[in-house]
This record gives C-alpha cells, sequence and structure tokens, in this order.
C-alpha cells in the first residue's frame, strides 16, 4: 500500500541544499502539513524557509551541528515539542573529505563518521520510539553506491557509508520481523550534481540530477522500497561483484568505467 505526505510532519536533515533541500520542497508539494528542516547553515535555513513558504504547509527550521550528540538531542526534543511527532525522517546529511587515507586527520575521521553513521542512529533513536508506538511511519536514510563499492580518495567516506547502509537495512528487517508499519528505506546514489561532489570526472557512467534523483528518493519512500541504488541497481553491482575475479573487476572499475580514477580532480563543496 502506498504511504501518502498527505498531511505528514516530515524531518528532512541537511535540508538547506543540495538533494535536502528538494526532497523537502516535493514533501511540502506532496501536501505535507509540517516541515522540519535540519541544518548546520543558519543563513541557508533561512533562505529555504522564504523559498518554501509560498508552496504551503508550516516549515520550521533548527540549526543542528548533527556530529554533536548533545545537539541532536535537544533539537529533537525541541522539535517534538514545537511540531509534534514526525511521521517520515529522511536522514539525509553528510560530507566527504576525499583525500587518500594518509591525508585525512583523526578530526577528518570522526567527524566523517559521526555525520555520516553515527548521526543517522542517534536522530533515528529520537523518533523511531513515536513511530513504533503508533504504528505508523517511514525512515529514509540516504548512503551512497560507495556502500557497495570501494574507491580511492573515498576510504573512510566508504566506511562511513558501509556503516550506514548496513545498519539502515538491518534496520528495516527488525520492524518487519516486530510487525510495525515503519519503512525503512536504503538509499545508494552514485555521484550526484551538486557541490558536494565538485570536480569528480565520471566518464562512462553519468553523474545524476539532483531534481531527478530527489524525485526517485520520494518516490521509494512511498512504495516502501527497501533499497534503491542509483543508477545501477544494487543487485547488479553485487552480482558482478561475486562473478568477477577481484583483479579483473578491479581492472573494469578503473580501466573501462573510470571509477577507480573519478575522485582525481575532486574539490568539494567550498
Amino acid at each position: 500500500m502506498k504511504y501518502s505526505f498527505q498531511h505528514k510532519r516530515v524531518l528532512v536533515t541537511g535540508g538547506a541544499s543540495g538533494i535536502g533541500k528538494i526532497m523537502a520542497r516535493l514533501a511540502l508539494e506532496k501536501g505535507a502539513a509540517d516541515l522540519v528542516l535540519w541544518d548546520i547553515n543558519p543563513q541557508g535555513l533561512a533562505q529555504t524557509q522564504t523559498e518554501l513558504a509560498p508552496i504551503g504547509g508550516k516549515v520550521h527550521t533548527y540549526t543542528v551541528d548533527v556530529s554533536k550528540l548533545e545537539e541532536v538531542q535537544a533539537a529533537a526534543q525541541q522539535t517534538l515539542s514545537d511540531v509534534g511527532p514526525i511521521d517520515v525522517l529522511i536522514n539525509n546529511a553528510g560530507i566527504i573529505v576525499g583525500k587518500n587515507f594518509h591525508e585525512h586527520s583523526h578530526a577528518d575521521i570522526q567527524r566523517t563518521m559521526q555525520i555520516n553513521s553515527a548521526a543517522l542512529m542517534h536522530i533515528t533513536l529520537e523518533f523511531l520510539p513515536g513511530m513504533m508506538s503508533r504504528n505508523s511511519g517511514a525512515i529514509c536514510n540516504i548512503a551512497s553506491q560507495a556502500a557497495l563499492v570501494s574507491n580511492p580518495r573515498m576510504s573512510v567516506y566508504c566506511a562511513s557509508k558501509w556503516a550506514a547502509f548496513g545498519w539502515s537495512d538491518s534496520l528495516r528487517l527488525e520492524m518487519q520481523q516486530l510487525k510495525k508499519n515503519v519503512g525503512v528505506t536504503t538509499i545508494a546514489p552514485y555521484y550526484i550534481n551538486t557541490g558536494m561532489f565538485e570536480g569528480v570526472k565520471s566518464p562512462v557512467i553519468p553523474i545524476l540530477d539532483p531534481e531527478k534523483t530527489s524525485a526517485k528518493i520520494m518516490r521509494a519512500i512511498e512504495h516502501r522500497r527497501a533499497v534503491l541504488a542509483l543508477p545501477m541497481p544494487y543487485w547488479f553491482v553485487r552480482f558482478f561483484q561475486a562473478i568477477l575475479p577481484l583483479t579483473v573487476y578491479d581492472w573494469v572499475m578503473e580501466h573501462l568505467l573510470g571509477i577507480y580514477k573519478s575522485m582525481e580532480e575532486f574539490k568539494g563543496r567550498r
């Protein structure tokens, strides 16, 4: 049965830019009654709130650094007090450093793992018990195709997304076993054409369009998709990893598809 955004309270982390901002707009266009945006950028939040206000529904913004547990907990309690129970949680906030591993600082590692992995768990833990008690809700976790494919200059990012993917899909299975009507959707997109991946080169596989990707994610939530990988399906990636010898697989990824060289000119969001 299709899940509806109509009259729902929707929370999007990283909602002031990129696909987070687009998904926020789409939630309002789909009839959300309350839209809650969390982001570390107060100026971006204010601008987004102004842009989205005419669409309809109420837009609530909170400046939150999701790498800090105390801020997550405080923002969650304030959200519940101001807005009420959250029906749809989209864990979208993420970062990438884009360096060889030995060039990372300990702070780079800590912050990447906190934002891309731990934050999703802490935020979900704040709102999941309410969804379970109401036996209704939807959780969408934005992982990455980097959760399926190793890549140079992305080692810590890959680690964080592998963790997010494994946790998210395990949570889906737990909700099924507990017979709770709480959908959990894990998204594994390729590079998306936002500032986050500025400088990435992909000669064979097209870099994803933010608008189209956001629309597909929202449909995946509505249709209770377990996993949505873009543009290559989850099973497609895993199948070729299983049947090809590692040396052949590596050659294909580096020389045929160019993925292993895709981060060589990475700049990222400034």
